[in-house]
């Protein structure tokens, strides 16, 4: 995962580590210089459902993607973190505009839709059929600051679901999971980002086939294996022949 910080001149931060931690303080993964920003401020960190964003008791409100935070929340790429002035965009390492293809587990009878998570639309889901055009002219209204339009166009090609940029604002770019795209292929659970309008892609069906990789057949026994190790058979003779000695000393002294 990488954090970028958008209007500033700092380089992109970069960690792989299971748990981060943000603040003022020189010990943190993370040194934010802000007045507004506490010693140690926050701290995100992974578990099964993700990547989970704690308030540390020191640290005051957050806002993710423009929605106050003041103990948990579920983070995923694209968001973007306010803490005072600091803006950080949280991206993935991949580029989805340079995905390839994959097969899909039932891509024909595929139901998708863009479920809204934050802006103007929020709380709002469009089904995605053949076609979905967002921006001025579209289904989809995209309300931009100052009066910037753009124009998305999602659609299938090749039973794959792809996102298309016609016209956007150099200040607006569409971002895919935090990264700036023009055109790409996605997948279920992408963020779509324009501005400060936050889509997910609900779609079940556009998970890749899973790979089942059969076991390889045990190998038979050999005919050694399947009659015992070979010095149970010298075991067993000594023993009857130690019996049969023993039997006959008995006789022997008894009569």
């Amino acid at each position: 995962m990488r954090i970028e910080f958008p209007h500033s001149t700092r380089e992109d931060f970069r960690w792989t580590q299971a748990s981060l931690r943000l603040g003022s303080a020189p010990d943190n993964d993370l040194v934010l210089a802000s007045p507004q920003v506490a010693a140690h401020h926050l701290r995100i960190e992974q578990d099964r459902r993700g990547w989970v964003l704690q308030v540390l008791p020191a640290g005051g409100r957050i806002y993710v993607n423009a929605r106050p935070v003041r103990e948990r929340a579920l983070l995923r790429a694209g968001d973007v973190l306010s803490i005072g002035e600091c803006r950080l965009q949280l991206r993935a390492d991949e580029d989805p505009g340079r995905r390839a293809p994959q097969a899909l587990a039932d891509a024909a009878r595929c139901t998708a839709a863009l479920r809204a998570v934050a802006g103007p639309l929020s709380g709002r889901v469009f089904p995605l059929r053949e076609r979905l055009e967002l921006g001025s002219s579209g289904e989809v209204p995209l309300e931009l600051p100052q009066g910037a339009s753009a124009d998305l166009v999602l659609g299938w090609r090749d039973g794959q679901l792809e996102v298309e940029a016609r016209s956007l604002p150099e200040r607006y770019p569409l971002r895919v999971n935090g990264a700036p795209v023009r055109q790409a292929r996605l997948r279920p659970d992408d963020q779509l980002g324009i501005g400060v309008h936050r889509f997910v892609i609900d779609a079940p069906g556009l998970r890749p086939i899973p790979k089942i990789v059969m076991p390889d057949p045990p190998a038979p026994p050999s005919p050694e294996a399947q009659a015992g190790p070979r010095g149970e058979v010298w075991w067993l003779i000594l023993t009857a022949a130690v019996l049969a000695l023993g039997i006959a000393l008995v006789l022997l002294f008894r009569f």
